[in-house]
C-alpha cells in the first residue's frame, strides 16, 4: 500500500503486507516435505508389520503420500492473489 502526500512524493509502505522471506518459506516447505516422507517411511514399516487387512491401508498410504507431499510442499509463494483474475479486464473482439 503506497500513499503520496502534498508537494513531495513520499511513499509509505505497509510492512504487514510484505511477504515472508524466501528463506523462511523454503525452510517451512522443506520441513513439511520431510515430515511427510517420515510418515511414508512409517507406512512402509507398518506394511511389513501389520496383519493383512490393515497392511493394505498402510501400503496405500505409502504409495499415495509422495504425491500429496509434493503438492503440500509446493503450496506456497503463490504469485497470483485470489480474485485477481476476476478484476482484470479482458479484451473483447468483434469476430
Amino acid at each position: 500500500m503506497a500513499t503520496t502526500s502534498g508537494a513531495g512524493s513520499n511513499e509509505v509502505y505497509d510492512v504487514t503486507s510484505a511477504p515472508k522471506a524466501l528463506s523462511n518459506d523454503l525452510s517451512g516447505r522443506q520441513k513439511r516435505y520431510f515430515i511427510s516422507m517420515m510418515i511414508r517411511t512409517l507406512c512402509f514399516v507398518l506394511t511389513v508389520v501389520l496383519p493383512s487387512p490393515f497392511r493394505w491401508f498402510a501400503l496405500f498410504g505409502a504409495v499415495t503420500l509422495p504425491y500429496i507431499a509434493v503438492v503440500i510442499a509446493n503450496a506456497g509463494r503463490e504469485t497470483i492473489t485470489p480474485g485477481a483474475a476476476l478484476l482484470a479486464k479482458k479484451p473483447r473482439s468483434l469476430s
